[in-house]
C-alpha cells in the first residue's frame, strides 16, 4: 500500500504471498474507497484517498477503525476529508500473527502525513515501513523469529521495568510504533532497545499479548455493544443432548462430591442434581479405578432414565481423560497440568528451545484426547484456572489474566490444527476482578482471530452462603451483563444441588437483560478499563471553613456503606446505633471499621421530637452523614444535614433556598439528556447517588452509571458516586445479593464507585448492611472481616469440607484484613492460594498441610488439632486479635 508520493520521504510496502490463498492486488479509486469504508472512523486527506493502494483478500477485508488524531491538524497541502469527527488520538500500532492493523506513516519533515489500517485475516508475508529520517520497521507474521524498529522520539503509555504486562496512563493513550525485537513467536519478551533520535532513552520490558500481538489495543473490543447487553454470538457446541452457545439458554451446572468410585452414592446424587433442573453435572476423575467407575455410573443413570450429560473433570492424568472420553460427554481440561508438571511457582528461565520443546511435549500428550473426542463426538471445556497455572507461563505472563489465555490458546490452537471444533473455554479465578478480566481479554482476544467459541463462567472457591453468592454474582453477573456467558456454575462449598437455585437466579437475571436489550442512549466511552483494575477515586469531602461538624468521616476511602434509616427506628436509639454497627460507649455511639458511613432519612422527625433529633445530632457529632430529601431540610430544617436534590431541583435554583453551607448531594439516574447533566459542572457536591429503581425494565442501571462515569472523567468532576439500588417489595433474599452483586459489581470491579446504598422495604436491617459490606469486600475494596478463599468440595476433597469450613469460621472470622484460604485437595490448593494470607490444605486422607502464602510450612498436621494449630500460625506471624467481648 502506497500511501504518499516518492517526494515525500516515505512509503509503506506490503508484500502477501500467495500461498493458494487466493490474494489479489486492486487499486481503488476515491469513490471506491469512501464507499468501502461507509461510515467509519478514518480521517485521510483527499491525495491521499487517490493514491491509496489496498491489499485486498477476494472474500475477507476489513478496515480498522482510526480516529482523527491532533497530529493531523496543522497538515499543510490538500485539504481535509473528514468522515466523522472526534476527538481520540489515533490508535496505535499493533499487530498478531495472520493480522496486521493499523499503520501510521511519516513524511520527512516528522509530520504525520497519513493514516490507513486493513487487518488481513489470512497469512500475510512481510510488512516494511521505510522512512530514512525517521523509522523503519521490519517484521515477518508468518510465526518466525524476529520483528525489530526504531520509535520516533514522541513515545508513550509503557510503564517502568518491574510491571508484568504493558500499562497505559489512560486508554486512549498512542503508542505511534514500538522498537521491538521479538526473539520467539507468541511469547518471548519484548523490550524497547532504542530511539533513533534519542540514543538514551530509557529501555522498557513488557509482555506481549496471545498469538504474539506485543501491544493490546486499548479500545479492542470485549463485547458486542457498550451501551445495552447484547449477547456475544458464538457457535453451537453439543454436550451431549444439551447443545451450548448463543442460540440456546444459558445453561446450569454443578459438580458432585461423592467419591467417584462411590457408584451408588454418585448416581443418587447426580439424580439429585438432575431433579433440581441442572443442565449439564461434572465429575472428578482422578485415576484408572474412577474411571472404569465412571463407565458404570452412566450405564446406571441411562438405565433409570436419567440422560443428562456427565462432564470429566481431569487433571494430571491424561490416560484417564482417553478412557473416560468413552462413555462421558465432554471432558473438562485445565491447561495449567494437564501435559505440565505440578507448579513448582519459581520464575525460570526458558530458552526458545526449551519453551518449543514443552509445546511440543503439550502438542504430543494432548492430540490422541482431541482425536478420541472427536471420534466419539465428545465435547471439551479448555477451563484455565488462576491457581494453577504453569510455571513456563507465569515465568513468561506471570500469574495474571494474559497467562490465563495464553495457557488456553496454547490448547485451542492444537485443536484448530486438528480441526476439532467442539470445545468451549473458561478463565476462572477465585477473585471476581481477576477473574472479569480474564474473561474480557480471552473474548477480545478471540475477537481479533475471529473465532466463536461459547464460554462457561465461574469464579472458584467462592465460599459459602451469603458470601459465595455474592462474589459469584459479582464475577459472573458482570460477564453477563456485558452479553458474554453461555453456560454458568455457581462454585459453592454447600451440597451441589444448593448451587443449581442461585445459578438459576443469575442465569434467568442475565438472559432476561439480554433478551429486554435493556440500555442508554449510545454514547463514546473513553476512560473505563476493560482489561486492568484502576479505580476511579472520587474526591473525599475535606473539612471548610467556619463548619462547626467533622464531615470528612461521611465517607470511607476504601468503599462507603450508606443505609436508609426509617422514623421508626429513631424511637430506640441505641437499638439503631448497634443496627449502624457503631460501638456503644455510655450509650453513646462511636464508629469503629465496619460501622455505617452515613445514613439517608427520607422523613425527618418533627420540631418538637426532642429524642429522635438529639440520636441524630449524636451520628452527626461522630462524622456520621445524615442525608434528608430537599423538601424536608427545607420544611423540618435538622443542623448539619446533607440535602438529597435531583438534576430538576439544582436547575431550577430551589436548593438556594438552603441555609448558606449545607452540603448536597445529587441524586442522578445517568440516562438523562447531556444538557441536563450540564448542571454538574457547576454544582459543589459532596456525593452523588446514582439512583435507578431495581425494577426499572427500560433502563440498564450498569450502561446508564457507565455513561455517567464517562461523562465525570471527561468533564473532569470528581465527585465521589454511591450506587443507590432500591429493590421493590417481596424480592427474594437470594435475588437481592445477586441483583446487588450484579448491579453494583459489574461497576465496581471496573472501579467506579465509592460506595454502596441498598434499600428493600422487607429485608432486614442487619442484612443489607452486611450485603453491603460484602459487595464491598467482594470488589477487593473495604475489608470488614476475615476473606475466606473455600472450595466447593469434590471428588478428591479429603475432608469433610463443610464442616472444617464452619470450624475455622466460627473461630477467625473476627480478624479483618486476613485471608484464609480452606481447600480440599491439592489440585488447586497452593496456586488458588495467591491471594490469601494462610492455608489449610487437604495432603492426604487425614492430615492436613498449613501454608503462608503459596509456601507449605507444616505437613502431616492430623485433622483434630489441624484448626488450633492454624489460629498458632496466623499468632506467630503476628496477625491474630483476641475476639471481641460482647457487652
Amino acid at each position: 500500500m502506497e500511501a504518499l508520493g516518492d517526494g515525500e520521504g516515505c512509503k509503506i510496502v506490503m508484500e502477501v504471498l500467495g500461498d493458494g490463498e487466493g490474494w489479489k492486488r486492486k487499486k481503488l479509486d476515491v469513490e471506491d474507497y469512501l464507499d468501502f469504508i461507509d461510515d467509519r472512523d478514518l480521517s485521510l486527506t483527499v491525495r491521499q484517498l487517490r493514491e491509496a493502494t489496498l491489499m485486498e483478500m477476494v472474500s475477507t477485508m476489513e478496515l480498522m477503525d482510526l480516529q482523527r488524531s491532533s497530529l493531523l491538524d496543522g497538515v499543510s497541502g490538500d485539504a481535509s476529508l473528514t468522515l466523522k469527527e472526534v476527538k481520540d488520538d489515533l490508535k496505535y500500532l499493533s499487530w498478531q500473527d495472520c493480522h496486521v492493523t493499523s499503520v501510521l506513516t511519516y513524511g520527512a519533515g516528522g509530520t504525520s502525513q497519513s493514516s490507513a489500517g486493513v487487518s488481513l485475516r489470512r497469512k500475510v508475508g512481510k510488512v516494511a515501513i521505510e522512512d530514512s529520517v525517521h523509522w523503519r520497521v521490519e517484521f515477518d507474521t508468518l510465526r518466525s523469529k524476529m520483528a525489530t524498529g526504531v520509535v520516533p522520539t514522541s513515545f508513550t503509555g509503557l510503564k517502568s521495568r518491574d510491571h508484568l504486562g504493558l500499562g497505559f496512563g489512560k486508554s486512549s493513550d498512542f503508542v505511534r510504533v514500538s522498537d521491538l525485537q521479538r526473539v520467539k513467536f507468541g511469547r518471548s519478551k519484548v523490550a524497547v532497545i532504542r530511539n533513533s533520535s534519542n540514543p538514551g532513552s530509557e529501555t522498557v520490558e513488557f509482555k506481549p499479548a496471545s498469538e504474539g500481538s506485543p501491544l493490546l489495543v486499548p479500545r479492542q473490543k470485549y463485547c458486542e455493544s457498550i451501551h445495552k447487553t447484547v449477547r456475544r454470538k458464538t457457535r453451537t457446541v453439543m454436550v451431549g443432548n444439551v447443545a451450548l452457545g448463543s442460540e440456546h439458554p444459558i445453561r446450569i451446572q454443578t459438580m458432585t462430591t461423592t467419591d467417584t468410585k462411590d457408584v451408588a452414592g454418585t448416581v443418587e446424587q447426580v439424580m439429585r442434581i438432575s431433579d433440581q433442573g441442572a443442565d449439564l453435572v461434572r465429575i472428578t476423575v482422578q485415576g484408572r479405578k474412577e474411571a472404569d467407575a465412571c463407565f458404570e455410573i452412566k450405564n446406571t443413570l441411562v438405565q433409570k432414565n436419567y440422560n443428562i450429560p456427565l462432564v470429566a473433570d481431569i487433571h494430571f492424568a491424561p490416560p484417564v481423560a482417553l478412557r473416560v472420553a468413552e462413555c462421558f460427554d465432554k471432558i473438562r481440561v485445565n491447561p495449567g497440568n494437564f501435559a505440565d508438571r505440578r507448579a513448582q511457582f519459581e520464575i525460570l528461565e526458558y530458552t526458545d528451545d526449551d519453551y518449543q520443546k514443552e509445546l511440543e511435549h503439550i502438542e504430543k500428550v494432548f492430540t490422541p484426547l482431541v482425536e478420541k473426542c472427536k471420534k466419539y463426538g465428545v465435547a471439551m471445556r479448555i477451563g484455565t484456572n488462576h491457581g494453577s497455572l504453569s510455571d513456563r507461563i507465569m515465568s513468561y505472563h506471570g500469574d495474571s489474566p494474559r497467562g490465563m489465555v495464553e495457557s488456553a490458546f496454547e490448547y485451542a490452537r492444537i485443536c484448530r490444527k486438528l480441526d476439532f471444533h467442539n470445545f468451549v473455554f473458561s478463565m476462572k479465578a477465585s477473585n471476581p476482578v481477576i477473574m472479569v478480566q480474564a474473561y474480557r481479554l480471552l473474548v477480545a482476544e478471540m475477537n481479533v482471530l475471529g473465532w466463536d467459541y461459547p464460554l462457561h463462567l465461574g469464579v472458584t472457591e467462592a465460599g459459602e452462603g451469603e458470601d459465595g453468592r455474592m462474589k459469584s454474582a459479582i464475577g459472573i453477573g458482570t460477564l453477563l451483563t456485558d452479553g458474554l456467558g453461555d453456560t454458568i456454575r455457581v462454585s459453592l462449598t454447600e451440597p451441589p444441588e444448593e448451587e443449581i437455585d442461585p445459578c438459576r437466579r443469575l442465569a434467568n437475571l442475565g438472559m432476561k437483560t439480554a433478551e429486554l436489550q435493556k440500555g442508554v442512549a449510545p454514547f463514546e466511552e473513553k476512560h473505563r478499563h476493560y482489561f486492568d483494575f484502576q479505580r476511579r477515586t472520587g474526591q473525599l469531602p475535606i473539612q471548610k471553613e467556619g463548619e462547626v461538624v467533622d464531615y470528612r468521616g461521611v465517607l470511607h476511602r476504601d468503599g462507603s456503606v450508606l443505609m436508609s434509616v426509617s422514623l421508626d427506628q429513631l424511637k430506640s436509639p441505641e437499638l439503631l446505633y448497634k443496627s449502624l454497627a457503631a460501638k456503644l460507649i455510655v450509650g453513646m455511639p462511636f464508629k469503629d471499621l465496619a460501622t455505617v458511613d452515613s445514613i439517608l432519612l427520607r422523613e425527618l422527625p418533627s420540631q418538637d421530637d426532642k429524642d429522635a433529633r438529639l440520636a441524630l445530632k449524636r451520628l452527626i457529632d461522630v462524622s456520621m452523614g445524615v442525608i434528608t430529601p430537599l423538601s424536608e431540610q427545607l420544611t423540618k430544617p435538622l443542623p448539619n444535614a446533607l440535602a438529597m436534590v435531583t438534576l430538576k431541583e439544582l436547575s431550577s435554583g430551589a436548593h438556594e433556598l438552603l441555609p448558606e453551607g449545607t452540603r448536597l448531594v445529587v441524586s442522578v439516574r445517568g440516562d438523562e439528556p447531556q444538557e441536563e447533566l450540564e448542571i454538574l459542572k457547576t454544582t459543589d457536591a459532596t456525593m452523588i447517588l446514582h439512583h435507578i429503581p431495581y425494577a426499572d425494565e427500560q433502563t440498564s442501571r450498569v450502561h446508564a452509571a457507565r455513561r455517567l462515569f464517562e461523562y465525570l472523567s471527561e468533564n473532569s468532576l470528581d465527585f465521589p458516586v454511591i450506587h443507590h439500588i432500591e429493590f421493590p417489595k417481596g424480592i427474594h433474599r437470594d435475588d437481592l445479593v445477586i441483583g446487588a452483586g450484579t448491579n453494583a459489581g459489574a461497576l465496581l470491579v471496573d472501579g467506579l464507585g465509592d460506595g454502596i446504598l441498598l434499600e428493600s422495604p422487607d429485608q432486614e436491617f442487619e442484612f443489607l448492611r452486611d450485603t453491603s459490606f460484602n459487595l464491598l469486600q467482594g470488589c477487593r475494596m473495604r475489608n470488614t472481616k476475615t476473606e475466606y478463599v473455600s472450595c466447593p468440595s469434590c471428588g478428591r476433597t479429603l475432608f469433610d469440607l463443610q464442616v472444617i469450613s464452619a470450624e475455622i469460621r466460627d473461630k477467625t472470622s473476627h480478624l479483618p484484613g486476613v485471608s484464609i484460604a480452606i481447600m480440599g485437595c491439592i489440585v488447586n490448593g497452593p496456586g488458588e492460594m495467591a491471594d490469601a494470607d494462610f492455608g489449610y490444605v487437604g495432603g492426604a486422607p487425614g492430615k492436613i498441610d498449613l501454608y503462608v502464602g503459596k509456601t507449605v510450612v507444616k505437613r502431616g498436621i492430623a485433622m483434630e488439632g489441624a484448626t488450633d494449630a492454624l489460629i498458632e500460625l496466623i499468632k506467630e506471624h503476628g496477625r491474630w486479635v483476641d475476639p471481641p467481648v460482647e457487652e
